[in-house]
């Protein structure tokens, strides 16, 4: 077996940045990205938040890009054709930068996965638009998978590896490393090796796969002896429950629409790992396999869309319940075109998917769009049922005569329009201008470099200000930073210069707090009974025999605040704030101990002049007094 030089290799590499330029500048930007993200010791600033939508666009340019070259590869252009086709995925990729923030609302993030999805399909088959080429088609996406299979074992031994040295090194030499360098070598394997590894393996000629006839046994053995007997299993189980349900006249349970879906992939999946060899004499069961696949199918869409209809009629349409619809009108379109049509042209899935996924991203018929409207009317229809609309403006809720159920869910649907849609989804059924409401908000907003932090805080207010205008409030939760009062709660979170060390000399036990057990068992170390105690909230107590020793941690952390805060070595309102150990060292004394609470991390909120713990980590050092 002749090995490739490290020659041949670097030539490889090269060819790869050649022939996919755009997509490998894509990575390099993500990989760039993640290794800031990892190297700031910040999270949710300005950049962190940068960064992650930096990653974001590098996933979607790397396959907008391959799209397009691929489109390119496959047929005769221009020059000029070519660079505007190239030069509109980069736009698109860069436009998408600035529309999806993820820390500006998590519809964001949802449209980011959907629009991955889509640029995945839309990469199975940019090389295969025109009509026919089904084998090439099916050839050239076999080649992906397994290339895509091959990149992750090489990229995962790679990393392996590459672990285990820097730990021999660590272990050999003392050589001090910490668990970022593994997080950036991992990222830079998976964002450069990886990525070139896997377009190197890309067909140049994807025509001349139409002639290509191989297929891999394992495959056959894989998807026959695997996938089909799962997909046979799930319907057998999926049929079962139909059968009970209409005996015993009950409505289905969520979770099936969720098993249909599992069934229906396993299904597709395998009856597109096996179409090449579905017309063999040996095999002709596959064809019948496929027809029974699509039958069986039938009974259960219609088992989905009463689990689902049954959901909806009651709570309306949200973005999850939408995709869900979607994707059963999309496997009863699918469903019908393979029973009826005699082409069976597989292209037909990836390329009807890939549509579906981007009209849900954006536009009055997408899943956010008709989301909003859905809960958006649910909502109005509890106002009129309790007599509280007045020329299409929504009325404070009055509490004596209002249904409390439905104030309750009216506060709910409240939060979900205001977090997912914003204040102004709701100006229709508002005399005031939300968007000035929004403005004069934002200018009570503590700004700061927790982009992310200000940005919740903003919601929260937003939230609060819809449900007291519209007398919910009494109807809802708590909402973080957020009170009734003029009181704003503020957070803050202390470690220690010498977090990692303990000096016990001077001191007969050291005794590790237990923030998270209310009432420890109790051990007997050196005659000494220790048991640690949680009798009032955030008043900590050690019991070692007889003595008593406590710590109300609430009114020490009032009192050293002040001085942490001046003290601190970052100004960050979330970020571990490095203090003097001395600050955060509290000594208390009983008949016959003396004990040290040397904290050694602390997370906590104030609002006036109220603390909350929410995490602590330290030490009891404890002498006996003499």
């Amino acid at each position: 077996m002749k090995f490739p030089s490290i020659k041949s290799l670097a030539q490889s590499a090269l060819a790869t940045i050649k022939r996919f330029p755009l997509e490998i500048v894509f990575a390099l930007a993500g990989t760039i990205a993640c290794t800031v993200k990892i190297e700031s010791d910040t999270y949710y600033g300005p950049l962190y938040n940068w960064c992650t939508r930096l990653m974001m666009m590098a996933n979607l340019g790397v396959l907008l890009c391959l799209s397009a070259t691929l489109y390119i590869q496959s047929r005769q252009m221009s020059s000029v054709q070519k660079l505007a086709l190239r030069f509109g995925a980069v736009a698109v990729s860069i436009l998408l930068l600035f529309a999806l923030d993820p820390f500006g609302s998590s519809s964001n993030v949802i449209r980011f996965f959907i629009f991955s999805l889509a640029f995945h399909l839309l990469v199975a088959f940019a090389a295969y638009t025109g009509r026919g080429h089904i084998q090439g088609f099916w050839q050239f996406n076999k080649t992906l998978f397994l290339r895509f299979l091959t990149s992750a074992l090489y990229s995962g031994v790679l990393f392996l590896g590459i672990a285990a040295a820097i730990g021999s090194v660590h272990f050999l030499f003392n050589i001090e490393t910490t668990g970022k360098i593994f997080e950036e070598v991992f990222t830079w394997i998976a964002g450069i090796f990886n990525t070139l590894f896997f377009l190197s393996g890309i067909p140049e000629d994807t025509k001349a796969l139409d002639a290509d006839e191989s297929y891999p046994k394992g495959l056959k053995v894989f998807t026959q002896y695997v996938l089909i007997p799962l997909a046979t299993l799930y319907v057998a189980i999926l049929l079962a429950y139909e059968v009970k349900i209409i005996a015993l006249w009950m409505l289905p349970k969520g979770l099936v629409s969720s098993l249909i879906l599992g069934y229906a992939v396993f299904g597709i999946l395998s009856i597109l790992l096996v179409y090449p060899v579905r017309e063999k004499a040996e095999n002709t069961w596959l064809k019948t396999y496929a027809k029974s696949f699509y039958f069986l199918l039938i009974p259960l869409l219609s088992l989905l869309f009463t689990a689902a209809g049954a959901r909806i009629f009651t709570y309306g349409i949200t973005e999850m319940r939408y995709f869900l619809l979607a994707l059963g009108v999309w496997l009863v379109g699918v469903t019908a075109y393979f029973l009826i049509s005699k082409k069976q042209n597989i292209k037909l899935i990836p390329i009807s998917l890939c549509i579906l996924a981007l009209l849900a991203t954006y536009g009055p018929q997408s899943a956010f769009s008709v989301s909003k409207y859905s809960q958006r009317e649910r909502m109005v229809r509890l106002f009129e049922k309790n007599k509280l609309v007045k020329d299409n403006v929504l009325m404070p809720f009055d509490s004596t005569r209002a249904n409390k159920d439905d104030g309750e869910k009216a506060a709910a649907i409240l939060s979900y329009l205001v977090e997912k849609h914003d204040l102004t989804s709701l100006q229709p059924y508002f005399k005031e201008p939300l968007s000035i409401i929004t403005d004069s908000l934002e200018k009570t907003t503590q700004k700061d470099s927790h982009d992310y932090l200000s940005r919740y805080e903003l919601r929260s207010k937003k939230t609060v200000w819809a449900l007291k205008r519209l007398g919910l409030k009494k109807y809802a939760g708590y909402y973080p930073y957020v009170t009734d009062t003029a009181e704003k709660e503020e957070r803050y979170e202390f470690t220690i210069e010498s977090r990692n060390t303990v000096f016990t000399k001077g001191y007969d036990l050291a005794i590790m707090h237990d923030y998270y057990t209310v009432d420890t068992t109790v051990h007997v170390v050196n005659d000494v009974s220790i048991r640690q105690v949680l009798e009032k909230e955030d008043v900590f107590s050690l019991k070692l025999n007889s003595d008593l020793v406590q710590f109300d941690m609430r009114k020490l952390l009032a009192q050293t605040l002040p001085q942490a805060i001046r003290a601190a070595k970052s100004k960050e309102r979330l970020d571990p704030q490095i203090i003097p150990d001395n600050l955060l060292t509290f000594k208390s004394t009983s008949a016959n101990y003396e004990v040290t609470f040397k904290i050694s991390f602390v997370s906590f909120s104030k609002q006036g002049n109220d603390i909350d713990v929410s995490n602590l980590d330290g030490v009891y050092l404890v002498k006996k007094r003499p």
